[in-house]
């Protein structure tokens, strides 16, 4: 750290509790008191350095002819600045560090310690050894920390945008760049400058990381309000939003310990090195810090993580944070739910009567602020060709609504081992999933086993209208094999799942052997010197392709013989299997 070294005497002040004499041998002339300190001074030294002091000396009558005596309660910095500035008076050797230097400028203003009282004065030496605070960044961060204590006076000198627009502008710079700026700027003003004008030793310039997040531990060391100030300044000069954000979150996570509990142990922007906080604040100064901060979160989807997001969300609650500041975290959420995990989604419960493990209607809300986003965008998608049966042109607009189709069918088969979970509020959240977006109802399906399992005591009527959530032309031959086996659905539910997948069986049988019976008729009238040879790597051997069709055939035939076997153990099973006929007869017309 930079210091200047003022004064060139050995000290000549003691202190006793809060008393300081000068013990230069001569009887004080005058008490200056700043608080509850007392200062015996002299006179001259006063008068020749501060335009204040002179004044009130001049001004100061006593009748009784006693010692003048001041009392000085305004003095920024107080009397521990004050004790500095009368060595200077007295030209007694002190160390100017940016730890000090904000407070003795803004003293020297205050005592008017200008070149008028004599030449190299206070406020000249001091404002010089800004400068030199000014071109380093750790003692800038120092100096600005210490702006607190002289809150007013710092402003009036500009010393607090001054500071802050360097380390802004410090932030936002190429490190190497930089560090290599001040190196040359430090090397040519030592080469340049007499050492004993200032006495200015500068210590070695902090060493930066070259990685994006090197200024976020530094920001940490600020109160909130000179946080909020460097940040709009850092993103005044064009930071990136994404670092922005980053920090923003660094910051949270040094002061609210719920979001570091929430952390897992390979986060990298994790608070983990030696401490978590750097003092425990109260709950209250806790959620007020949140909600300012998420202020100033940059809005631009898919700048803050959605995992991060859900962090804060979680937090928000438990800290009981403002509707407002949960809503607007609720729909930043929303924006960009394709991109988070069902680890941040299962958000526990925090209301006052609790009946669910976690908070269903949090996560309802923010599905449906997802599906007013991109639901609007799928329908003004337009198709541009059907391929295979199945809309091409909107593949690309239908993707975020899939992946939410799967994560949010994942967090149902995990919200459905809760036995408090109503049957409607499962439902809500399954029916929010618009048919079109789940490719497959596999996961679907499973959320629906696992909820009948947890929830035995439902009727059939029940049982009946839940199941109805699942597309069964929709579930793989895996699931569809599942469900045969399944005895916790209802009879229906399984007959419509075989029925469908040996109608599907069926249709495939038809294609394999429609393009094996092509394949053959083409090859034997095609019996030219064009017809591709067996040697042919490049070439389709059509004997070859129809062998393989017919196994695939035969393969399926299998299948569909097991179907058939399953529905007549179910026959045997099952008493309502009058249904079963009907379904048969209308088959095999």
């Amino acid at each position: 750290m930079a210091f200047m070294r003022l004064g060139s005497k050995s000290d000549a002040f003691h202190r006793e509790g809060q008393t300081w004499n000068c013990t230069t041998g001569l009887a004080s002339d005058v008490t200056v008191k700043v608080g509850e300190t007392i200062f015996f001074l002299h006179k001259f030294p006063l008068l020749s350095r501060s335009g204040l002091l002179k004044k009130l000396i001049t001004d100061f009558t006593n009748e009784d002819g006693s010692n003048c005596v001041l009392q000085l309660d305004d003095v920024p910095g107080g009397d521990k600045t004050f004790a500095l500035v009368t060595k200077f008076f007295y030209n007694v050797k002190i160390d100017v560090t940016a730890s000090n230097v904000v407070s003795m400028r803004c003293a020297a203003e205050y005592l008017q310690m200008n070149e008028n009282y004599g030449e190299g004065n206070l406020i000249a030496k001091t404002e010089a050894f800004l400068n030199e605070v000014f071109s380093n960044w750790s003692d800038s961060i120092k100096a600005l920390q210490t702006c607190e204590e002289v809150k007013i006076c710092a402003e009036e000198l500009h010393i607090v945008s001054r500071c802050i627009d360097y380390l802004a502008m410090r932030a936002c710079s190429e490190p190497n760049i930089f560090n290599r700026y001040v190196e040359e700027h430090d090397c040519s003003k030592n080469s340049t400058q007499d050492p004993t004008l200032l006495n200015v030793i500068s210590s070695e310039t902090k060493s930066v990381s070259p990685s994006d997040d090197w200024w976020y531990e530094d920001l940490c060391l600020l109160s909130l309000p000179l946080f909020k100030r460097l940040i709009l300044a850092i993103d005044g000069k064009g930071m990136n939003p994404e670092s922005i954000a980053r920090s923003l979150i660094y910051y949270i996570k040094r002061f609210v310990p719920l979001m570091n509990s929430q952390a897992s142990s390979n986060d990298k922007s994790s608070v983990n090195n030696g401490t978590t906080t750097t003092s425990t604040i109260s709950e209250a100064d806790q959620r007020s810090l949140l909600e300012e901060i998420l202020i100033l979160l940059p809005d631009k989807k898919g700048v803050t993580p959605s995992k991060y997001l859900l962090r804060l969300l979680r937090t928000a609650m438990i800290l009981h944070a403002s509707p407002s500041c949960i809503e607007n975290l609720e729909k930043r959420i929303g924006s960009q739910l394709h991109q988070a995990e069902l680890v941040d989604l299962l958000i526990p419960n925090m209301g006052h009567s609790v009946e669910t493990l976690y908070d269903i209607d949090c996560i309802h809300r923010i599905v449906d602020h997802f599906m007013s986003i991109y639901q609007t965008t799928t329908a003004s998608t337009s198709p541009c060709k059907i391929e295979e049966g199945f809309l091409v042109a909107r593949t690309e607009a239908l993707a975020p609504m899939t992946i939410v189709a799967n994560l949010i069918d994942s967090y149902l088969a995990e919200v459905a081992h809760d036995v408090n979970l109503k049957l409607p509020k499962f439902q809500a959240l399954a029916s929010a999933i618009p048919d079109y977006a789940r490719l497959l109802d596999d996961d679907l399906y499973h959320a629906i086993d696992v909820y009948l399992k947890t929830h035995p005591w439902l009727v059939d009527f029940e049982r009946e209208q839940f199941c109805r959530l699942m597309n069964c032309q929709k579930l793989s031959l895996e699931a569809s094999t599942h469900v045969a086996k399944n005895e916790r659905l209802p009879l229906r539910v399984i007959v419509e799942v075989l029925f469908f997948e040996q109608l599907r069986l069926r249709t495939s049988i038809s294609s394999w052997l429609y393009v094996s019976e092509n394949l053959e008729n083409s090859q034997r009238s095609n019996g030219n010197p064009g017809l591709p040879r067996n040697n042919d790597s490049d070439q389709l051997d059509p004997t070859h392709g129809a062998e393989s069709l017919k196994d695939l055939v035969s393969e399926l035939e299998k299948e569909c013989s097991c179907i058939k076997n399953e529905l007549q153990k179910l026959a045997k099973t099952k008493k309502s299997w009058s249904i079963i006929p009907k379904i048969f007869c209308r088959k095999n017309s």
